[in-house]
């Protein structure tokens, strides 16, 4: 029987020779979302990619084009700010996150985006939803056939006819809104893409009025009451980033159980601005700690 020593040198002597790999300290970090892009926030060009066109639930970053949607009517007519929405029964009662809106109650349309925005209020969202619905144009074939028919959506379907009118107008092409406030649809319906969100960042952060209240970090409204006395309302934004003073200003947040935790980011360092764009990170601190990794090997690659 041969010695240990000669069997271990044997089987070495038998095993195919490996060759040490470096790792690529020039790769983008490794994250935990399934989807994500990076754009340059001047001019929205797509800098860096993983599966940016890939058709994706994207939570509550519906919201920006809700958004988006009633500044573009404010635009038009600056007195639109000033309306007093009434929180419908339908509005008062949605389901998720919320600004905590109750049927009956009172709020201007101005306060109502800070409440959409911040704490991601669907209430907000489909309430703003209900109040412009009537001014607006229906949806078109294709919209109904995509799911805008749908009986439950009907008393703001006009409203979520015309986000899609400015998706395409902003050149989403794989974009298609639901909701006003979120996904919508069936469990198989797809809202957006990773690179569609980094376009609708560059459109929505251009605008002064969103751009503001993307970086409040917390507001307090005036919000009638149903038996006419006044209460007041505090909305914290849901973006942890602010927080940190690194020059993060925005845009969105959004979690759903099939969207996974997503996040639009806006990001500044020096003279450079950057859009973040993460989808299905698989929490809440993988969602910052995926855009915070990004940023920076983003910034590094730019500066070199």
């Amino acid at each position: 029987m041969k010695p240990p020593a000669v069997l271990f040198a044997v089987m070495c002597a038998s095993l195919p020779c490996l060759q040490a790999v470096e790792e690529d300290l020039t790769a983008p970090p490794v994250v935990t979302a399934a989807a994500w892009a990076i754009s340059d926030g001047k001019t929205g060009e797509i800098l860096w990619q993983h599966h940016a066109d890939e058709p994706r639930k994207a939570a509550s970053t519906a919201k920006v084009m809700c958004a988006l949607t009633v500044l573009r009517l404010a635009d038009q007519q600056p007195a639109v700010l000033e309306e007093w929405i009434t929180v419908s029964k339908v509005a008062g009662s949605t389901a998720g996150s919320t600004a905590e809106l109750r049927e009956g109650e009172q709020v201007r349309v101005k306060d109502a985006l800070y409440g959409l925005l911040l704490p991601s209020g669907n209430d907000a969202g489909n309430a703003l939803g209900e109040h412009f619905h009537a001014r607006l144009a229906p949806p078109d074939e294709a919209m109904l056939k995509a799911g805008l028919n749908h009986p439950l959506i009907q008393s703001r379907v006009n409203f979520i006819a015309q986000m899609n009118r400015h998706a395409r107008e902003a050149g989403l092409a794989r974009t298609m809104y639901r909701s006003a406030f979120g996904d919508g649809g069936t469990e198989e319906d797809r809202t957006t893409t990773a690179r569609d969100l980094c376009r609708l960042a560059l459109v929505a952060m251009q605008h002064p009025v969103f751009r503001q209240i993307a970086a409040t970090r917390r507001h307090e409204a005036q919000v009638k009451t149903a038996d006419g006395g006044m209460r007041t309302a505090v909305w914290e934004n849901s973006n942890k980033l602010l927080s940190l003073d690194l020059g993060y200003d925005g845009v969105k947040t959004g979690v759903t159980n099939q969207a996974g935790h997503c996040f639009i980011a806006s990001g500044h360092r020096g003279a450079d601005h950057l859009h973040v764009v993460v989808l299905g990170s698989t929490s809440d601190e993988a969602r910052y700690a995926d855009t915070r990794n990004l940023f920076r090997w983003a910034w590094a690659q730019r500066s070199r």
